[in-house]
C-alpha cells in the first residue's frame, strides 16, 4: 500500500523544516530505514529515513523548499500502484506512521497534498544552484561546500570550482578561507570611503531566527522576570584553573568552572532547578545545563546531563563537543533539550555584565560577564583585584527574591573557594 510522508517533528520547538537534499530521485528503489533526504530544521540539520519499502513515487517539495510538519513531502508506492487518489486527494491512504523519535505530538490530517502556506513556506535557492552577481548567471555549488561559504561569510562569485563541469566544492571554499588572512589584508587597504556605497539588504528570516523570536517574546511577555547580580572575587578561582592546567591534559576554561559551579548551588537550592508548567511546578531531581551557543542566525544551548555528577574534565569535553557541533548543525534533538537550568556567557567578547531572558520552560538563567582587572579594597587596603559579575534572571512565579538571593550567595562563595569543586 502507498504511504504518504510527511514533514516529521524534528525537535520540540520545529514548526516547518526546508528539504536540503534528496538522496534519493522519483523512481528509484528505497528500503525502510533508509535515509532519503537531508532536513534543516530550526535547530540543527537532521537526516530523513523512509518509514517503509518501494519506490520513491513522488516528491511534493524540491530541494530548497520549506513545508510545514505534517503537510506531505513525498509517496513511497510499488512500482505499478495506482496513486492517483494519493495525488488527487481523496485520502484514500493513509499518511505514514512516522518513528517516535522522529515525531512529537499528533500530526495534522490532510486532505490534499499540497505545498505549505506561502505564509509558512521558506524560499530559498536550490543546494545546486546559488545566483551571481553577474547579471544573474548561475553557478554549481556542492551543499556542504555552500554550507561552509555562508557559515565563513565566504563570497561565492569570488570562488573559481575545480569540481566536475565547475562545480565549487568543499575543496575550493577550504582553500579560500586558507587566505582569508591575505584577503583580510587587503580588505585593510580598502578606503573607508567606499562603505558609503554599501547598499541596504533585505534578509530573509531563518527557521532558527523565527524559532528564538517566538520563544523569547512569549518568555518576556509571560514570565515576570526579575534580576539578581553579584560581583565575584575572582582571584582564587584563577589560580585553581591555573593548577589545573599547569598537569592536566584537558584545559578548563573558566566557563567549565561556572558550569560545575552552578551545579554545586542548584544542588544546594533546588527551587531555582525547576520549570513552570502552568498548573504545576516541577523541581528537577537531576541537573542538566544548557549552555548558550551563538550561531551565525541566532543561538542553541546543547544540554550537558548530569553535571553536578561529573568533574571538571568530562564537563570541558563535553562542552566543546557540543559546541562545536552545534556550530556544525550536527546536534540531535536530544543534546539540545531537556535542560533545567541555563548559563549564558558573553565574557569572552569583553562584556563586563548583562542580563539573559529566560529559556522557557526553565525558571532561571545566569548571565556570566568577562573577568576585569580592577582597583579593589581588601582589609581596609586598595589592590588591584580580579572581579566577574554575574546575573541571575529569575521567573517570580517559580523563584521568589529571597530564593534567588540564596542561590547567588552559595554560587558566589563557591566560585570564591572553588575547591570545593574538587571534592
Amino acid at each position: 500500500m502507498a504511504t504518504r510522508i510527511d514533514m516529521p517533528k524534528l525537535s520540540d520547538t520545529m514548526d516547518e523544516g526546508i528539504i536540503l537534499k534528496w538522496l534519493k530521485k522519483e523512481g528509484e528503489a528505497v528500503k525502510q530505514g533508509e535515509i532519503i533526504a537531508e532536513v534543516q530544521t530550526d535547530k540543527a540539520d537532521m537526516e530523513l529515513e523512509a518509514y517503509d519499502s518501494g519506490i520513491l513515487r513522488k516528491i511534493f517539495v524540491p530541494e530548497g523548499k520549506g513545508a510545514a510538519v505534517g503537510k506531505p513531502i513525498a509517496i513511497i508506492g510499488g512500482a505499478s500502484e495506482d496513486i492517483s487518489a494519493m495525488l488527487a486527494g481523496t485520502g484514500s491512504a493513509q499518511p505514514a506512521q512516522h518513528h517516535a523519535e522522529n515525531s512529537v505530538g499528533t500530526e495534522e490530517k490532510l486532505s490534499a497534498p499540497a505545498e505549505a502556506p506561502s505564509s509558512q513556506r521558506v524560499h530559498l535557492p536550490t543546494a545546486e544552484q546559488v545566483s551571481g552577481e553577474n547579471g544573474g548567471s548561475r553557478m554549481k555549488i556542492s551543499p556542504l561546500a555552500k554550507k561552509i561559504a555562508q557559515e565563513k561569510n565566504i563570497n561565492l562569485s569570488s570562488l573559481n570550482g575545480s569540481g566536475p563541469m565547475g562545480r565549487i566544492i568543499k575543496r575550493d571554499v577550504e582553500e579560500a578561507l586558507s587566505h582569508g588572512a591575505t584577503a583580510f589584508a587587503a580588505r585593510l587597504k580598502t578606503p573607508l570611503v567606499q562603505a558609503a556605497n554599501a547598499s541596504t539588504q533585505q534578509i530573509s528570516v531563518s527557521m532558527m531566527r523565527k524559532t528564538i523570536a517566538k520563544r523569547l517574546v512569549e518568555s518576556k511577555t509571560t514570565a515576570p522576570h526579575f534580576y539578581v547580580t553579584s560581583d565575584i572575587n575572582m582571584k582564587r578561582a584563577i589560580e585553581f584553573r591555573s593548577a589545573l592546567n599547569s598537569t592536566e591534559e584537558v584545559k578548563i576554561s573558566y566557563n567549565d568552572i561556572v558550569v560545575k559551579a552552578v551545579a554545586f548551588a542548584l544542588r544546594k537550592n533546588p527551587r531555582v532547578n525547576a520549570s513552570w508548567m502552568g498548573e504545576t511546578i516541577i523541581q528537577h531531581g537531576q541537573i542538566h545545563i544548557g549552555i548558550a551557543v551563538a550561531l551565525d542566525e541566532g543561538l542553541i544551548t546543547p544540554v550537558i546531563r548530569d553535571v553536578d555528577a561529573k568533574g571538571l574534565a568530562q564537563i570541558s569535553a563535553e562542552a566543546k563537543d557540543l559546541a562545536s557541533r552545534a556550530r556544525e548543525r550536527k546536534l540531535k534533538p536530544e543534546e539540545y533539550t531537556g535542560g533545567t537550568f541555563t548559563i549564558s556567557n558573553l565574557g569572552m567578547f569583553d562584556v563586563e555584565n548583562f542580563a539573559a531572558i529566560i529559556n522557557p520552560p526553565e525558571a532561571g538563567i545566569l548571565a556570566v560577564g568577562s573577568i576585569t582587572e580592577k582597583p579593589v579594597v581588601e582589609n581596609g587596603a586598595i589592590g588591584i583585584g580580579h572581579r566577574m559579575k554575574i546575573t541571575l534572571s529569575c521567573d517570580h512565579r517559580v523563584i521568589d527574591g529571597a530564593v534567588g538571593a540564596q542561590f547567588m550567595s552559595d554560587l558566589k562563595n563557591i566560585l570564591e573557594n572553588p575547591a570545593t569543586l574538587a571534592l
